[in-house]
């Protein structure tokens, strides 16, 4: 026999939304280089990379400045007939922590590398904080209006059939002086201005309860 139709359920969600100050810097630093092979082209990427790591692990803490290498890329370089001439590749480290002050200072005194991207984010403890404050707002907003819909239909109450429970980012970080980026190269052991901003947090409860 088929099953019978579901009555008295309703369809519900809910948010709760939490803004916090970015606490995460990332910096990543890269370089490119040409040459007549492959082989030196590696190595000239390798002396980059070792002079900017010597200097990036002065200032290395943990959590504060952790020091990482990205992506290393090498392939053939060619000509208009489809021939070999050369190499060409790149090199990135990464600068990552919650010591803005340290991670830029740095950044501005590594000279063999220069600057590719900044990043700005939430660290694991202010993320968990701030989605556990997110999600009991969100619940709370789904229990009250979940009250709310029984009481405006007549029913005494309601109980909960099946939930689901979502996160978000709205991340809203300031544009990046890209300008003075660029010109601290001209600034020796100039720090790399930085600036964070706010990421709000969005947790969504949805799903259906059965009026009673």
């Amino acid at each position: 026999m088929p099953a019978a139709p579901m009555q008295n359920v309703v369809q519900l969600s809910a948010q709760g939304s939490v803004e916090a100050s970015q606490d995460l810097l990332s910096i990543s630093m890269n370089t490119t280089r040409q040459g007549p092979d492959a082989g030196t082209v590696q190595n000239q990427l390798k002396a980059a990379l070792d002079a900017a790591l010597a200097q990036a692990r002065q200032g290395a803490r943990p959590d504060q400045m952790d020091v990482h290498t990205g992506s290393f890329n090498l392939s053939p370089r060619y000509d208009r007939d489809g021939k070999i001439t050369g190499g060409q590749g790149s090199v990135e480290l990464v600068l990552q922590g919650r010591d803005f002050a340290l991670i830029s200072a740095t950044a501005g005194k590594i000279q063999t590398l220069t600057v590719g991207n900044v990043t700005f984010g939430l660290s694991r403890e202010q993320r968990e904080r701030v989605e556990g404050e997110a999600q009991t707002m969100a619940i709370d907003h789904f229990k009250a209006r979940a009250s709310q819909i029984a009481k405006g239909f007549g029913f005494a109450g309601y109980t909960l059939r099946e939930v689901s429970v979502n996160t978000n980012d709205q991340v809203m970080p300031p544009r990046p002086r890209m300008m003075a980026m660029e010109a601290r190269a001209a600034m020796s052991d100039a720090p790399v201005p930085v600036q964070a901003g706010n990421s709000t947090v969005l947790v969504t409860v949805s799903g259906t309860v059965q009026l009673k």
